[in-house]
């Protein structure tokens, strides 16, 4: 598997079994950048009275989302220089890594990457924004669709089966698998008992009966 293409490109098809692996890989990276930034911490002498070490998994995509509501723009204040280094370079591959699989597994599905924006970029924008509409019925109409385009936009990525055969984006990222697995199957021709065995009739030596033919 060519991984740069996997992760990091945007042309081309994956299958849901892919689209999975990437989300358990955002995951595994998010763990690991909590973990590098409690040893950092705890080597710089910020932890060594902790009884306990709270490694932070927060590098989900709604931090994303974040960065276009000024409010928390003063949060970033608090944060040290190494928080804030790793915070934002893993924001980034996770953006990246989670757009270009998307962008993949849509066109798996025959559809543009732009589909991402109602699948995902417009209710997260509300999610983001919700605690500043009134408390109405538009309100709660908009909820409900940004809910509904969400659940839709999952449903496309990681539930339904992509289309079958070639599309506009390119060919059926299962083919290469249903190729490689006929190619194991043996190739041998089966023995033809029929062709070769002849009845030999009864004569004086050797005695009759069946045997194999000469040559084969």
């Amino acid at each position: 598997m060519d991984w740069t293409s996997y992760l990091f490109r945007f042309d081309g098809r994956i299958n849901r079994a892919l689209q999975w692996q990437a989300l358990l890989i955002v995951a595994v990276l998010a763990g690991l950048l909590g973990l590098i930034s409690q040893v950092i911490h705890l080597l710089s002498g910020d932890g060594l009275l902790k009884l306990s070490i709270k490694v932070d998994f927060d590098f989900g995509l709604d931090d994303l989302f974040k960065l276009f509501d000024p409010r928390l723009y003063r949060s970033l204040a608090s944060l040290g220089r190494t928080d804030l280094i790793l915070k934002a370079s893993g924001l980034s591959l996770f953006a990246w890594i989670f757009l270009a699989t998307a962008t993949k597994r849509l066109h798996d599905r025959d559809k543009s990457g732009r589909w991402i924006i109602p699948f995902f970029l417009a209710p997260g924008l509300f999610s983001q924004f919700s605690d500043l509409l009134p408390d109405s019925h538009w309100a709660q109409s908009l909820s409900l669709t940004a809910s509904t385009l969400w659940l839709w936009g999952f449903i496309e990525l990681f539930i339904v089966p992509g289309t079958a055969g070639h599309n506009r984006f390119g060919p059926d990222p299962l083919a290469d698998v249903d190729d490689g697995s006929a190619s194991v199957a043996p190739s041998a021709k089966s023995w033809d008992q029929s062709r070769e065995l002849e009845i030999v009739p009864p004569s004086a030596s050797p005695p009759g009966g069946m045997h194999v033919k000469r040559g084969s």
